[in-house]
């Protein structure tokens, strides 16, 4: 009798189809903001959230100056937090950016809106991040999943 294997998830099965390619980085990045919250404590992660990164600095969008100011103040640590939680030196500086820190909210669904038709940018897009994909199903896969996930996603006016 054959064992039924177990699910894997999503982070290992991308973690291999992507090795040695341009979107491993990109991948890696991701888990910054899985760790967030445990790396920088509760109270700095209802102040300040990350917003991007770019070349190891990553942005940090803070809610007011009197947390920008401490914040200067813990860069070295919260950057040695955030490395130490993704076992490897992503992050080489922060860069901290006034506004509104908002935390993702995974538990709440959204509302269910009609995917939208997408432009041809956003189709040369998807193109242009799947074209190293040497396995064709796997490319028409991601290529699938990329567009739902724009169609679904509300452009920015």
């Amino acid at each position: 009798m054959r064992k039924k294997s177990q699910p894997v998830p999503i982070s290992g099965i991308l973690g291999k189809t992507f090795s040695g390619k341009p979107l491993e980085k990109r991948l890696r990045e991701g888990e910054i903001w899985q760790v967030w919250d445990s790396a920088v404590g509760e109270q700095v992660a209802s102040k300040a959230r990350p917003l991007n990164i770019r070349d190891g600095v990553l942005t940090v969008v803070v809610s007011n100056a009197p947390w920008m100011q401490q914040l200067n103040f813990l860069k070295k640590g919260i950057v040695a937090k955030i490395n130490a939680a993704v076992g490897e030196d992503l992050v080489t500086e922060i860069f901290l950016k006034a506004g509104r820190p908002v935390k993702p909210e995974h538990d709440s669904p959204s509302p269910r809106r009609r995917p939208r038709t997408l432009s041809d940018a956003e189709k040369e897009h998807i193109e242009r991040e799947t074209s190293s994909l040497d396995n064709q199903e796997l490319r028409e896969a991601f290529m699938s999943l990329l567009a739902k996930h724009l169609a679904n996603t509300p452009t920015k006016s």
